[in-house]
């Protein structure tokens, strides 16, 4: 028997979702909790196998929730159950240590496996999750600026000219210069503006 945690501040969701997996001969919900922080405490009072976890909700969310019960009842683990599926959402639950990440539009059928799944040791994503998850792997990974570049680049963004750096950062303007010029090969960029823009986008600024 799968013993399951239900946390998730919607009572309707939850009355659905305890009829579907108690309908499950193999499947049975143990406890429900109403906010992140409740669900921490159940959690490790009853040491559910699998806990359906909300995103959002009052007292805690989801992803704090998660990172405490993983911590507390190790041998636990968290599907996130959520409406949400924003690249931020799932790469902070993934990093939380969730299993699982599915959407509440999952048939029952659909939520059942994937409960028997994480039970089993497996992670279960939501067909559009994992596709986000593999572009954010296939993201090219930035360029590092060392930091003489990232700092000549940062008074670029504030408008100062060549010369301008120069007298701010007490070196000659052909310096200014090569220090732009490897900036750019790095970024794979053709000007001033394209680098800031570029930088800014991988957060080397």
């Amino acid at each position: 028997m799968i013993r399951i945690l239900l946390v998730d501040d919607h009572p309707v969701v939850r009355h659905g979702l305890r009829g579907m997996l108690d309908a499950e001969d193999d499947l049975r919900v143990i406890g429900e909790a109403s906010s992140g922080a409740a669900g921490v405490d159940l959690a490790a009072a009853e040491r559910p196998d699998i806990v359906l976890m909300d995103l959002r909700m009052p007292d805690g969310d989801g992803v704090s929730a998660t990172e405490q019960i993983l911590a507390r009842v190790p041998g636990t683990r968290v599907v996130v159950l959520t409406t949400y599926e924003s690249d931020r959402d799932i790469l902070r639950a993934i990093e939380a240590g969730a299993c699982g990440y599915l959407l509440k539009d999952a048939t029952p059928t659909e939520l059942a496996e994937a409960v028997r799944a994480a039970a089993r040791g497996e992670t279960v994503l939501a067909p559009s999750v994992a596709s986000t998850l593999v572009r954010q792997v296939r993201r090219p990974v930035p360029p590092a600026l060392s930091a003489r570049e990232a700092e000549v680049l940062g008074l670029v963004a504030r408008g100062l000219t060549n010369a301008d750096i120069g007298r701010e950062l007490f070196i000659s303007e052909a310096t200014v210069k090569t220090h732009l010029l490897r900036v750019f090969n790095k970024l794979d960029v053709a000007d001033r503006t394209a680098a800031v823009t570029t930088a800014m986008r991988h957060g080397l600024l």
